[in-house]
């Protein structure tokens, strides 16, 4: 597969990771699988190499950088990784893709569209990094029209030239002006409620329980933390809700139509503790969680979105499923005696401090 740099989903699975990224990847499995995951598109590994090879992306990007010094293991130069960065990006993010490129991204939205149904669709751009690195790379959501989605696939690109990005590198000795991704065009869901849930108890590991969160909006809330989402615990066999916490949400995370921005918004008063899901969709989830778990052979962290216009239960979406990381490392380590793979590959670099990302 590696004459192609974009794929649809139902093209990818698990052994495609360092081709697509471990996002697109996923999703292709899931897809692939029979679960319900909203449409969408995959650029490859080696459509970020075109990009930034066949374009003036690269020389520009040395000629900054012939100039550009700075310690890795300095606080104080921080600040100097914190300029390089927004020059980079901005670097990255003036440069037009190939035309060939471009016409194929519009081409797939195009079809997306057509298969919504909608002249012009929202879409998700999210970064699929060939080793999961959560939250390091931008998502933008919401991205509506042609145009908007290769400008957002650029910035996606473009992305990993934030400073963190750029230290480790630094730190790893690897090439600061390159560090391939793929990246996923994914159909949004208008959702009404979205969230996370493990196919584990986070709080002690156990393995017969599945731990829900939730909240009103967008799933970033709670994936961000910016919001106490509502939690349910429920046991995998009963299918019995063995806690129920109704949290004071605050606000949620929407879409503005007059700024065209996704932003957090107050809820009213008698929606704050309110459940934003039902009985019957924790159950659903519940189920879900338990055949993505089989599926992968191991305990999952999943993200879900819950549509408002779609009945029960086609409403209820899978945006990402990946291996759950706390009680997984821990068994790694038990098996490692102590050490993760990452810890034996990389002892004796300098551990990255910890950066604000862009």
């Amino acid at each position: 597969m590696t004459e192609k740099w974009v794929y649809w989903l139902k093209e990818v699975g698990t052994e495609h990771n360092d081709l697509v990224g471990k996002k697109c990847a996923n999703l292709g499995e899931l897809t692939r699988a029979g679960f319900h995951v909203p449409p969408g598109f995959a650029l490859s590994v080696h459509a970020y190499d075109r990009f930034m090879k066949e374009t003036e992306a690269t020389p520009r990007l040395l000629e900054f950088l012939s100039t550009f010094q700075a310690d890795p293991d300095s606080v104080a130069d921080t600040v100097k990784y914190d300029s390089a960065s927004r020059e980079m990006r901005s670097i990255v993010e003036a440069i037009r893709m190939p035309v060939d490129m471009e016409e194929d991204i519009r081409s797939r939205y195009s079809e997306l569209c057509r298969i919504a149904g909608k002249e012009n669709l929202f879409v998700a751009t999210r970064s699929a990094g060939p080793v999961s690195h959560p939250g390091q790379y931008e998502t933008y959501l919401n991205v509506c029209g042609s145009d908007d989605v290769v400008k957002n696939v650029i910035r996606v690109w473009a992305s990993t030239f934030n400073t963190r990005s750029i230290i480790a590198r630094a730190r790893l000795g690897l090439p600061l002006h390159y560090d391939p991704i793929g990246v996923a065009v994914l159909t949004m869901v208008d959702a009404k409620a979205a969230g996370v849930m493990f196919t584990v108890n986070p709080v002690n590991g156990d393995e017969s329980k599945v731990a829900i969160e939730s909240s009103f909006g967008f799933g970033e809330a709670v994936v961000s933390g910016n919001v106490t989402p509502d939690r349910y615990l429920v046991d995998k066999v009963t299918l019995d809700i063995d806690e129920r916490v109704v949290s004071d949400k605050g606000c949620e995370f929407a879409y503005n139509p007059e700024t065209r921005e996704m932003e957090y918004v107050e809820l009213p008063p008698d929606k704050r503790k309110v459940a934003c899901l039902e009985d019957r969709e924790i159950l659903e989830l519940t189920r879900i969680a338990k055949k993505v778990e089989a599926h992968f052979g191991c305990p999952q962290d999943i993200e879900y979105s819950v549509s408002m216009s779609l009945p029960f239960p086609e409403n209820i979406f899978l945006v990402q499923a990946r291996p759950e990381s706390v009680w997984g490392k821990k068994k790694k380590e038990s098996v490692l005696g102590g050490k993760t793979g990452w810890d034996l590959l990389f002892e004796k670099a300098t551990t990255p401090v910890k950066l604000k990302l862009d």
